[in-house]
């Protein structure tokens, strides 16, 4: 039983991946809003841009590891790692 409720938390596909960092970013826009309001100027907007910058890092990994393999790398430290 816990592994089939193990599963719903396994990401499988892009799809579900691009709904995931669609989730992140809302939750970044927000706490950006917050970083805004609390520290007006400049540390506010430094802030808020590790926020987002920190949504594009997550989904980069996230659509690297969703990505189907094909046999074909970009890098050879793709091919030296295997």
């Amino acid at each position: 039983m816990l592994k089939r409720l193990g599963r719903l938390f396994v990401i499988k596909t892009r799809f579900e991946a691009c709904i995931i960092i669609y989730a992140l970013a809302l939750g970044a826009l927000a706490r950006g809003e917050d970083y805004l309001a609390a520290y007006p100027g400049f540390p506010g907007y430094l802030l808020s841009a590790a926020t987002t910058g920190a949504v594009f890092l997550a989904g980069a990994k996230l659509m690297e590891a969703t990505r189907p393999d094909t046999g074909r790398r970009r890098r050879k430290s793709d091919i030296q790692a295997q």
